[in-house]
């Protein structure tokens, strides 16, 4: 691991409680696609942010930070960010990245801000096996907050074998997409998921159960289910 000391290049809000930041390194950073990083608020206070860049992104580290009144944890952060502008990081960290060596389909599922995780492994997973079969299940409460739906539906028109599918808890009237939760909406669609890699980010106890009842119910192997405790983050 290494720290970092990083300029804050933008922050921009993209729901009420959802914030992309964009942090410039001063020297050369790496790290595999699914890893996080730890930010250094005091020596013995480091929190944990998945990365939802990708690895060739050379340019800047991106995160989606859900923070709210409600999530002080979060939310000192960025107040943090906003005031200095600035921020120390360590990275990276994880053991949930991306197998890139593995062809079989692809299984990616994230609950709210735990896309960020997801989105840095089918990034580089579209851009290293553009070929492979790769579906993608988002949950969030409301429609709004998959804040990156429209990036994901271009996605699928460049590359045919994508597949998208949004999960909502509380779907207004014109929702076109699938409602309830996102694990519900997994057991619906599949009745075997011995085959795919699954990497799942979302609260600890959804990911928790999901290995549990994919494991169980659908014969997933847990040696292909790849989840880090701080990957929702």
């Amino acid at each position: 691991m290494t720290t970092l000391s990083c300029k804050v290049a933008s922050v921009e809000t993209i729901t009420d409680t959802v914030y992309r930041v964009k942090l410039v390194p001063a020297v050369p950073f790496s790290f595999r696609a699914g890893q996080y990083l730890m930010v250094v608020m005091s020596e013995r206070d480091k929190r944990p942010f998945s990365i939802a860049s990708t690895p060739t992104q050379r340019q800047y580290i991106e995160l989606h930070i859900g923070a709210s009144e409600l999530n002080l944890y979060a939310m000192t952060v960025m107040d943090a960010i906003v005031k200095n502008r600035r921020l120390d990081i360590d990275i990276p960290h994880g053991e949930a990245w991306f197998r890139e060596n593995s062809q079989r389909p692809l299984l990616l599922i994230a609950g709210s801000t735990g896309f960020s995780y997801t989105r840095s492994i089918l990034l580089a997973a579209l851009a290293e096996q553009p070929h492979r079969e790769v579906s993608l299940y988002w949950g969030g409460r409301e429609a709004k907050h998959l804040y990156d739906l429209d990036e994901l539906k271009a996605l699928m028109v460049k590359y045919p074998q994508l597949r998208i599918v949004p999960v909502v808890e509380q779907p207004a009237d014109n929702w076109d997409g699938k409602t309830g939760t996102v694990l519900s909406a997994v057991l619906q669609d599949y009745q075997s998921l011995a085959k795919q890699d699954i990497y799942i980010a979302g609260r600890f106890e959804m990911a928790k159960i999901a290995r549990e009842l994919f494991c169980s119910e659908r014969a997933a192997q847990k040696s292909h289910i790849y989840s880090d405790a701080f990957a929702f983050i």
